[in-house]
């Protein structure tokens, strides 16, 4: 990864609307109950990279980033919205073709430059996606633009494309889908684009009368320790960030440490390494709650008939909690087991449970303190969204956390290590006196036996 990029300016232009290319519906269509939680109402960022394609030399990539865009807005009108907030804190989106914020701009870089980014966050990516207000350091998401895009022109004839996108109304698989789109039309395509998007939320709406039938500790803060959580209240400047690599060699010496028959995926392997590594650096009180808290998507199980096309959030949060000195004193097979039965517990009355308490107690924020947050974006297809010049150099979230706190949440990506690997890489945030003995307890537990 590239540490620093030379001296360069951004020249952007003013933003202005893009509307879907021909007539849509006017109609107001209401969130999912698992859509419209505190959760997600903030903007996730992505960023493609690209270099030059010299069958595109006469092509301005921003001009065809727009076209396409506003040709996609047509199946998607949903996005060309805007949110309202109902009684009840209920979100429901007025389509009314308002549009999605774009910019172009132009910058005095390469694709060179950036070396060879392998894991969030991109550099300086502030610069090349496009903010909205903020309100008292918060962002709203009510009767503002769902989309906002940036396509950077650089020098070498590549650019990146910047979005940001409301995650009250796409997941990150539904993101993917949506972009595919913009894609399919950018590369010439003419009529529908390969995927119909459904709508659909009324799969994830609570039920009546509303029965949550599960303890939901993922939204229930954990009882109050002797000391503060120190991942709330350690300044940004006494934070380090490590992208830990977890490739062949490693994962062999955590499957070596789990226990025998037991079937493990790499997910839950460096879910369970880095948990319980995070709560010993982090020093916790044995007798403090320590947690897990990782997504869980509902996509492809045959329990779950979401219709073919859904672009909304289909996931639920998982927990896995116990105290740091049962966690920290057991074996890495011990926190696999916890890992897997928080994962198995999801299922589709657990997601309708889920939409029933949102409704019953305000559609509140998941617990912070002394939780670990992931979500395993290493299967989305980041890097195969091709507006026609090629794969992406680089294709992931901007950042390496997003949400409510970003030093408490992850992103688990995949990339190619020094000698050429697959890994699992996952940029760590910890504070800076806390992360050599991070390093030494995920040494301890991936060195082959």
């Amino acid at each position: 990864m590239a540490s620093s990029l030379p001296p360069f300016t951004v020249r952007r232009g003013e933003p202005v609307l893009v509307r879907p290319s021909a007539p849509t519906p006017r109609e107001t269509k209401p969130l999912s109950d698992i859509d419209d939680a505190e959760g997600m109402r903030f903007y996730s960022s992505g960023i493609h990279l690209y270099r030059a394609n010299p069958s595109k030399a006469s092509q301005d990539p921003a001009r065809v980033v727009r076209e396409a865009l506003a040709t996609a807005l047509v199946p998607y009108y949903p996005l060309a919205g805007r949110l309202r907030e109902e009684p009840g804190r209920k979100l429901v989106v007025d389509c009314a073709a308002q549009g999605v914020l774009f910019a172009e701009a132009d910058a005095d870089l390469t694709a060179d430059d950036f070396g060879d980014v392998k894991c969030p966050p991109f550099p300086c990516f502030e610069r090349f996606i496009l903010e909205s207000t903020t309100v008292a350091g918060v962002e709203p998401v009510v009767d503002r633009p769902l989309l906002y895009v940036q396509v950077t022109r650089l020098k070498c004839g590549g650019f990146i494309f910047g979005q940001r996108i409301c995650h009250c109304v796409v997941d990150a698989p539904g993101a993917m889908q949506f972009e595919k789109a913009i894609c399919e039309f950018a590369r010439g395509a003419t009529e529908a684009p390969s995927v119909t998007p459904a709508w659909g939320r009324e799969m994830f709406m609570a039920r009546q009368p509303p029965r949550p039938s599960y303890p939901h500790l993922e939204y229930r803060e954990p009882a109050c320790g002797a000391e503060p959580d120190r991942m709330m209240t350690t300044p940004p400047g006494d934070m380090a960030r490590v992208p830990f690599f977890f490739g062949p060699r490693e994962i062999a010496g955590l499957r070596q440490r789990a226990p025998p028959g037991m079937r493990c995926s790499r997910f839950e392997l460096v879910a369970a390494c880095i948990w319980r590594s995070r709560a010993a650096a982090l020093e916790y009180a044995p007798e403090e709650e320590v947690r897990l808290s990782f997504i869980v998507n509902a996509r492809g199980r045959r329990e779950i008939p979401l219709p073919e096309g859904f672009y909304g959030n289909a996931f639920a949060y998982s927990v896995a909690a116990i105290t740091a000195g049962e966690l920290c004193g057991g074996d890495l097979g011990f926190a696999l087991d916890l890992v897997k039965k928080a994962k198995s517990a999801v299922t589709y009355d657990y997601l309708l449970s889920v939409a029933d308490l949102m409704v019953l107690t305000g559609r509140p924020l998941f617990a912070l303190s002394r939780t670990y947050i992931v979500s395993d974006v290493s299967h989305a297809g980041f890097k195969s969204v091709d507006f026609g010049w090629g794969e992406a150099v680089y294709g992931g979230p901007a950042k390496g956390g997003e949400g409510p706190l970003p030093g408490v949440t992850n992103y688990f990506s995949r990339a190619k290590n020094g000698k050429g690997e697959e890994c699992i890489v996952v940029p760590i945030c910890l504070p800076k006196d806390a992360m050599e003995k991070f390093l030494l307890e995920v040494e301890g537990l991936t060195a082959e036996l």
